[in-house]
């Protein structure tokens, strides 16, 4: 088992060159493509707030629609202000996060109202489990920052990312994520990593440290909780993954050119939006294109498809000189063959093509439904070997691993248990010998009054 007093997968780099699906001429056409669609239709904003932020020059307004058309010059200005390097900062700097260059880094399966193991089944997710998730992303090096493995349904919603965020500062030291769900709710998990960091509002500006994923609306929405979030984090100077999620058949064109083109609009019109808010906002080139099945016209996920859309998705960030962000996923209900092959179709497809961050990268099950205990493990197995992958060869130069450690294959010898049994007790058994890292108690009791404060004032509903 790769625990936290093994760093082998800190700091991954990838040295391949990337894959390409597209010329540098069809590159830059869907730019341009794109740069049209922004001229000519824009996006629709649901927040007045941000739409007020757009009140520029190079901006159109059609407050009737709710929409904004920027224009080209207008996007240009703003790429020419976001900037290229960008490091995550964590609370032990073991565990800073690069994300630029050939830099490498996982996160976990994120966002899943469910969970599920062996135990107990599939079932909602509570804050116990979210906490265990946490717990294990702590255990790996190989998983880089910590996510949202599961929301806590037990949790109410005006205190759930409090407790979130609470736990994330107290039983781990990586780089802790944020919901966007309103600016009050931003604001408060920003306080509770500025106790944890010991930072003042100007150093936390300066320094980022946690980090958000903003979603559109596909095709061409942009809604208040994520509009909104974009101002927070960028004036806050924390860092957002900027992702359309297109499914080509569906909420997008059917061919994958018109897909990425329709994603890397919306990419555009959010990082202008961030840009606006603060020049020199950190921003992530986010993607998350597949495909429908054209027969059920259910989501679809480690396909080819979707590998060809992560090569073309790169190739676009790469275009704007940004750091990129991918997903691993799956349509398996299960932790089965289907789910890794899936899973490692779309792992190739993320590494292959240049990715620096690729989220959902272990546990993600059941199209992003579930987040499951076992499948955790398998893929951090498959992450392991994929990072021994990225490896120099080794110092006698036969390219054999003297680091990686198999999880499964070391888990029981002779044992005819199969995969899913296996890692089903190596999950349970990090759980067991979980120690949480050192935190200077006063940092502790900071974070437990102010969770104090805001829970007897009830909290902070989440913007609709």
């Amino acid at each position: 088992m790769r625990m936290q007093s093994e760093p082998a997968y800190r700091r991954l780099v990838n040295p391949y060159v990337p894959m390409r699906v597209f010329s540098d001429d069809q590159v830059a056409a869907i730019h341009a493509a794109a740069l049209t669609i922004l001229e000519n239709q824009g996006m629709k904003v649901l927040s007045r707030g941000a739409r007020e932020r757009l009140r520029v020059d190079g901006a159109v307004h059609d407050e009737a629609a709710q929409t904004v058309r920027l224009d080209r010059a207008l996007v240009g200005h703003c790429l020419g202000t976001a900037p290229r390097e960008i490091t995550l900062y964590a609370a032990s700097s073991e565990h800073d996060v690069p994300l630029s260059g050939r830099a490498v880094a996982f996160g976990p399966s994120s966002g899943a109202p469910n969970v599920s193991d062996l135990q107990r089944g599939r079932r909602a997710g509570t804050l116990a489990d979210y906490e265990d998730g946490v717990r294990l992303c702590q255990s790996y090096d190989v998983v880089h920052l910590l996510g949202a493995f599961t929301e806590p349904q037990d949790v109410p919603p005006p205190l759930r990312q409090l407790a979130m965020m609470h736990a994330q500062l107290r039983l781990a030291d990586k780089i802790p994520h944020t919901f966007c769900r309103g600016a009050a709710q931003i604001n408060d998990c920003f306080e509770l990593v500025r106790r944890a960091f010991g930072l003042s509002r100007e150093q936390f500006r300066e320094r980022p440290c946690t980090y958000t994923i903003i979603n559109t609306n596909s095709p061409l929405v942009l809604d208040a909780p994520m509009a909104d979030g974009i101002v927070e984090f960028a004036l806050a100077g924390q860092v957002q993954m900027i992702t359309p999620f297109t499914l080509s058949g569906a909420m997008a064109p059917v061919t994958l050119a018109g897909a990425l083109t329709l994603a890397h609009a919306e990419t555009l019109f959010g990082l202008s939006l961030a840009q606006v808010a603060r020049p020199g906002a950190p921003v992530v080139y986010g993607s998350f294109t597949s495909n429908v099945d054209m027969k059920s016209g259910s989501p679809a996920f480690g396909t080819p498809e979707y590998v060809k859309a992560q090569f073309g998705a790169g190739q676009m960030a790469r275009f704007l000189g940004l750091p990129w962000r991918s997903s691993n996923a799956t349509g398996s209900n299960i932790p089965d063959a289907q789910g890794a092959y899936e899973s490692q179709m779309s792992l190739w497809g993320a590494l292959l093509g240049g990715s620096n961050f690729v989220l959902h990268a272990a546990g993600w099950m059941e199209s992003g439904l579930t987040s499951s205990f076992e499948k955790f493990i398998l893929d951090v197995e498959q992450l392991q070997m994929l990072a021994e992958v990225l490896q120099p060869l080794g110092g006698d130069g036969n390219g054999i691993s003297h680091a990686y450690r198999p999880l499964l294959a070391g888990e029981s010898p002779g044992d005819d248990a199969d995969a899913t049994l296996r890692a089903n007790r190596v999950y349970r058994r990090a759980l067991a010998d979980y120690q949480t890292p050192a935190r200077d108690p006063a940092v502790l009791e900071a974070l437990d009054d102010y969770m104090r404060r805001r829970t007897d004032a009830g909290g902070s509903p989440p913007q609709t």
